[in-house]
């Protein structure tokens, strides 16, 4: 998702009355495809969604299986469980960002999308900072300081790397727990430390 682009939220519900009822509300928000069973979510998930909305209890495949094969397929796309369905200790496993219990609100709707969306501009800053730092690094080590300081390009490498880490120092200033757990839930991938492709 460019910034200049609405994000693409993936809608997947068994109900169609429920899964549109979503979709209407955050159409003039977001660009908004609804899918009505886990099959079909898995054929409509590709790169440019951003967020999925899914259900847990639907005939045929699962929420929990479509979630489990989202995760498998290594897609960066951040998932919240809406559902009817009363957390237990299952949850604990599996590898959703938010979960959010229905009856939902459209203001609800918002606040899930938006937390996530924050959550994936975090880190993808965090990429671009990591690439920044590891250029960084590897020109202090291997130029002498007179040549590092009549450079223009380290100087603006440099001033990247001071942005970037004042748009993450104000992002995270606003993160909860849940934010934290959302925007870290893939640290310990290593793909969410391969520089961005640029």
């Amino acid at each position: 998702m460019s910034s200049s682009e609405p994000a693409t939220v993936l809608v997947v519900d068994d109900e169609p009355d429920v899964a549109d009822a979503y979709a209407a509300q955050l159409k003039g928000e977001y660009t908004v495809s609804t899918a009505y069973g886990g099959q079909e979510a898995l054929d409509k998930m590709d790169d440019a969604v951003d967020v999925v909305l899914l259900d847990r209890r639907m005939p045929g495949i699962s929420g929990d299986e479509v979630l489990e094969k989202i995760r498998e397929r290594e897609m960066h796309v951040r998932v919240a469980m809406v559902t009817a369905v009363d957390p237990d200790f299952d949850i604990i496993e599996m590898p959703f960002d938010d979960y959010v219990i229905k009856p939902v609100s459209r203001d609800d709707l918002f606040e899930t999308i938006e937390r996530l969306l924050t959550c994936s501009e975090y880190e993808e800053h965090l990429r671009r900072y990591y690439a920044l730092t590891a250029k960084h690094a590897t020109l202090v080590a291997n130029k002498p300081e007179s040549e590092l300081a009549e450079s223009e390009a380290f100087d603006e490498l440099e001033e990247q790397m001071d942005s970037i880490q004042q748009d993450l120092d104000e992002t995270i200033s606003s993160f909860d727990d849940a934010d934290f757990e959302a925007a870290f839930r893939d640290l310990n991938d290593e793909s969410m430390l391969d520089p961005p492709e640029e």
